[in-house]
């Protein structure tokens, strides 16, 4: 049974200038253990993760003291991490010449999918994808041979390379799709027909099929339309560009750099959720104009399990598993608008949104 629930944030998270100066310090503190930029940037994330959790239980006049301990603490299971992954790479690290007997058996198939591939084009694609792109010919020289435009030809060797890279991802994968509409949605994938993909319903096919989902991958990770950006997730990966998109837009959209990092640290919680209970989804981050303000919106979907108890799942300190600790609540607490919509069986999806005052009349 479907279940709603449009959640006003309540009042308890840290005012935007502590949350500031918790950030500062909290990224001076790591800077001077990691020098890796990146690897900062998601450990200052996580540090601020378990800040949020713990702020009703800590003392305001504690709170830094807290978070720079905290950062300690996070940077040493980094670090032990580390240190145990190194210790045991020797297992895992692959020491044999690059000449491989079994590297040439990698390239004959690599090589046989391409030709599979080929055989599946139409024949007057085919010819023009070999004239140009094998023997270098120029679209011109073809469009006057055919009695067509240069742009024409464009046109139809862009489909062909998407329709190409469909199917040699599926001469790759040696397994027949299992639906009649694999094909068609991996195709509009491919080719970035974005009217194409509505009318297939490309991102519920996509969270209904672990075969496209886990196919489509590398021809969607990340797909934009202009208004907002898709982020197909299955990875801990996926969880970091996730967070980092939603900061990026965020910033263009004018937010501070403190609600950059409420975001984005919103966006990491369901993303990492989604991984977690789901195996895959998507999220989405687009951006919302009205006449006195502009905004940021994140919906994350999934088809897994769903959540059975969505007021058990929203109230404040519960906890389902050991991730970051922020959980749905805390989530809530960061963002203006929050709901979550969920069905046992069928998946769940959790729409947010944040809002940016543009002084006009009515603004916020």
């Amino acid at each position: 049974m479907s279940a709603a629930r449009p959640v006003a944030p309540p009042a308890g998270a840290p005012a935007p200038a502590e949350l500031l100066e918790i950030r500062t310090i909290v990224r001076r503190v790591i800077a001077s253990r990691v020098r890796d930029s990146h690897m900062v940037d998601d450990l200052v994330q996580e540090t601020l993760a378990k800040v949020l959790t713990a702020w009703g239980r800590i003392d305001p006049d504690t709170a830094i003291p807290y978070a720079i301990a905290t950062a300690r603490n996070v940077v040493a299971s980094t670090w032990r991490h580390l240190d145990t992954t190194e210790r045991n790479l020797h297992r895992v690290v692959d020491l044999l010449p690059a000449d491989r007997p079994e590297d040439a058996v990698l390239d004959r198939e690599e090589g046989d999918a391409v030709a599979t591939a080929l055989t599946h084009l139409p024949d007057r694609d085919r010819a023009l994808l070999v004239a140009h792109d094998v023997e270098g010919r120029e679209l011109a020289e073809l469009a006057r041979e055919s009695s067509t435009s240069p742009g024409a030809l464009a046109a139809q060797l862009k489909r062909t390379r998407a329709r190409l890279r469909v199917e040699y991802l599926l001469a790759m994968d040696h397994r027949e799709p299992p639906t009649p509409q694999c094909r068609p949605v991996l195709l509009a994938l491919s080719g970035g027909d974005r009217r194409r993909q509505r009318e297939l319903d490309v991102s519920g096919h996509l969270l209904a099929c672990p075969y496209c989902a886990d196919l489509g991958r590398p021809l969607s990770q990340r797909a934009s339309d202009g208004t907002s950006t898709r982020i197909a997730v299955g990875a801990d990966a996926d969880v970091v560009l996730a967070r980092q998109t939603g900061r990026d837009v965020a910033i263009s959209l004018g937010f501070s750099a403190t609600d950059g990092t409420v975001i984005a640290t919103a966006i990491s919680e369901v993303t990492r959720n989604i991984v977690k209970f789901a195996g895959t989804g998507e999220v989405r981050i687009g951006r919302l104009q009205e006449p006195a303000r502009c905004g940021l919106l994140v919906v994350a979907r999934d088809a897994g399990p769903g959540i059975s108890d969505v007021d058990l799942a929203l109230r404040d300190g519960h906890s389902t598993y050991g991730g970051l600790g922020l959980g749905l609540p805390g989530c809530r607490r960061l963002m203006d608008e929050f709901v979550v919509e969920s069905e046992s069986g069928r998946g769940t999806t959790v729409t947010m949104r944040k809002w940016r005052s543009t002084g006009g009349p009515g603004g916020r």
